[in-house]
């Protein structure tokens, strides 16, 4: 696997601890808000929601959260978030893309070029042709073989399928997202996760300093209040990643 995705495998295994998991709830609980509120607050009515809450779930987000971010939409005053993407370079030139959900665009587009100036890096450049668009559905290892995971994505309509101890990615193109969860569903039951992510079409190898100056920018752009997902090309081994974040 490579980049953020990875990094973030290295960082559940880690476990977090209480103030990392309210911080998690906060973000979740603010992209189901906004799902809710672009559409019907019916999670089997408005597919975006659907996504929102299978992620909440993988998270073990509990369901009075859940509800309460969806009854929040519905209110006179609830917040007006919005979508942003910003993308540039890191450490070792990776290519770094963070979305994020904002009521404050300058504030958000100010702090996420602070960080990545504090870490050696320069946001500004284009950098998303070096991935590609996609949407992501993940099960658990023990959900299937890789056989049969493999038979179900097909069936389903998906166009590849990734296995490993850790689980199993399978991603189809952003317009058969629903149509492909829907199909494995039916087979295999609701998946962990479910949404459109950008997936680096090369990696860039890194290692030393380098390596750790990225995974403390990549750390401190995850951990700030409206960035929802970081996505880089990095490679690196397991082992020099749990290293890393011991």
């Amino acid at each position: 696997m490579a980049g953020h995705s990875q990094f973030k495998n290295i960082m559940f295994r880690k476990g977090a601890k209480d103030a990392k998991r309210a911080k998690v709830f906060a973000k979740l609980a603010r992209e189901i808000t906004v799902a809710a509120k672009s559409g019907l607050p019916d999670p089997e009515k408005n597919a975006k929601l659907r996504a929102a809450i299978i992620g909440a779930r993988k998270e073990n987000m509990p369901k009075d959260n859940i509800e309460r971010a969806i009854k929040k939409s519905q209110g006179a005053d609830a917040e007006n978030y919005e979508e942003v993407r910003y993308e540039g370079r890191g450490p070792g030139a990776v290519a770094i893309i963070v979305e994020g959900l904002t009521d404050n665009r300058n504030r958000t587009a100010s702090d996420v070029r602070s960080l990545f100036s504090k870490f050696g890096g320069t946001l500004g450049e284009t950098v998303s042709y070096m991935f590609d668009r996609l949407g992501q559905i993940q099960y658990p290892a023990e959900k299937a073989s890789v056989e049969q995971m493999l038979e179900a994505a097909i069936e389903a309509g998906a166009d590849d399928v990734q296995s490993s101890d850790q689980g199993h990615d399978i991603f189809c193109k952003t317009d058969d997202l629903i149509d492909v969860r829907e199909a494995l569903e039916k087979q295999l039951g609701p998946p962990s996760s479910a949404r459109f992510i950008w997936r680096p079409q090369t990696s860039v190898n890194v290692d030393g300093e380098t390596a750790a100056t990225l995974i403390k920018l990549i750390e401190a752009l995850d951990d700030h209040d409206d960035v929802q997902q970081v996505y880089a090309n990095f490679e690196m081994s397991d082992a020099a990643l749990a290293k890393l974040l011991a």
